[in-house]
């Protein structure tokens, strides 16, 4: 009697607790699919769209804002002020430690904790990638701007930007070409976890550094820093939007894989649309933005930190446009990369710090007046060191 009581209320608990558990499967596997729509939502074409819209709405907010006109981001010439904030070279009016450019790493490393995609790696042919990223900086001060900048500029009513763009697709091209014969710098190897920290913990130091030593109204220098006080260097937006504005811009990049390089070499090698859609949603965004703004002005002549000599518009951006391809990955998504633990991306951005450098040490930058003495040499040599780096090295079979 004992066992044919207690079975049945057994049984009877039993089923309760199962219909109890179901219930909480079934809000666990909702709450699963959720995350993992939210996860896989900027890897969908909706998604890159959505990333480029930002950066390009956001990129004329922050000009607005007192970044200087069509240069609400650019990743060259934020690292070039950088390099001069840091007193790597001497241009007075090219200083300024902008605090986009660590917000792109930190916001990248961010969501590569969040999502379980931070990967220490490195060893594909560093010393390549350094000179690399140099080169694709003098490219890229050539012309004055990054493919960033070259796209929001077009937003803006640059029109020397399209000699630009049309530059930066020739490099790309002719980068494609050495990928069709093998071209490859070779795997990257996993590395300790404390090395893919070492960017990141660099761009942290730059941040304290504006913070330790705040810039003193008319004074060039605040203990190791350099200001510009006139020239773009000294137009900025606010320190702590632009960080917020450089973090959240990494966090949805990192999601995203957005690069404008791998946009046009997807779209010639595979006929791939999937980044270039973000690229154009980026361009549409910045021009609506700048519209609504006040702040889109049409034509060739007395544009903003931009010169009209258009063949070395157009070689210096062939120049950058190779070096972003053999490199695998334009300014912006090297530093993305770096925010993931990549040691390889880490150093051709430093390649880039320090091709800003060489730049305007040596006078190869352009400026508003046109190319520097040296600008058109620097091309020249360029060109010729990434057609050797594209030629001679290959897969090993």
């Amino acid at each position: 009697m004992i066992k044919f009581f207690c079975h049945p209320f057994e049984s009877k608990n039993d089923g309760i607790l199962s219909k109890s558990a179901q219930k909480i499967d079934h809000r666990k596997i909702k709450r699963h699919k959720e995350t993992k729509m939210f996860k896989n939502f900027f890897a969908t074409r909706w998604g890159i769209v959505a990333t480029g819209a930002v950066i390009g709405m956001l990129a004329a907010i922050l000009q607005k804002l007192g970044n200087p006109g069509n240069m609400g981001i650019c990743v060259a010439c934020f690292e070039r002020d950088i390099s001069g904030a840091l007193g790597l070279h001497r241009a007075g009016v090219v200083q300024y430690m902008r605090p986009e450019v660590m917000g792109f790493v930190i916001g990248s490393l961010i969501a590569a904790y969040v999502f379980k995609e931070f990967r220490p790696r490195g060893g594909s042919a560093p010393i390549v990638r350094f000179v690399l990223g140099i080169f694709a900086m003098i490219g890229a001060l050539v012309f004055l701007g990054c493919p960033w900048r070259a796209m929001l500029r077009l937003g803006g009513g640059d029109l020397n930007a399209v000699v630009g763009l049309l530059g930066l697709v020739g490099g790309i091209w002719i980068g494609t070409i050495f990928f069709k014969n093998g071209y490859n710098l070779g795997r990257s190897q996993k590395a300790e976890t404390s090395a893919g920290w070492i960017l990141p913990l660099i761009m942290t130091g730059f941040l304290a550094l504006p913070l330790i030593f705040p810039q003193v109204t008319g004074e060039a220098k605040s203990g190791v820093l350099f200001y510009s006080l006139k020239g773009p260097g000294a137009m900025h937006a606010p320190l702590f939007i632009s960080l917020i504005i450089g973090i959240g811009i990494g966090f949805i990049a990192q999601r995203s894989r957005f690069c404008t390089m791998g946009a046009f070499r997807d779209l010639m090698l595979f006929k791939q649309t999937h980044l270039f859609s973000g690229v154009a949603a980026l361009i549409v965004a910045s021009f609506i933005t700048n519209l609504i703004l006040g702040q889109f002005h049409p034509g060739f002549a007395k544009q903003p930190v931009s010169h009209t000599m258009h063949i070395w518009n157009f070689a210096g951006m062939v120049l950058a446009g190779l070096a972003f391809a053999l490199a695998g990955g334009c300014p912006g998504r090297q530093l993305f990369l770096s925010g993931e633990g990549d040691g390889d991306a880490a150093i051709f951005v430093m390649g880039m710090i320090v091709g800003a450098a060489f730049a305007h040490n040596f006078s190869l930058a352009s400026s508003p007046k046109g190319v520097g003495p040296h600008g058109i040499a620097a091309v020249i040599i360029g060109l010729v060191v990434c057609v050797f780096i594209g030629a001679t090295i290959r897969k090993k079979q």
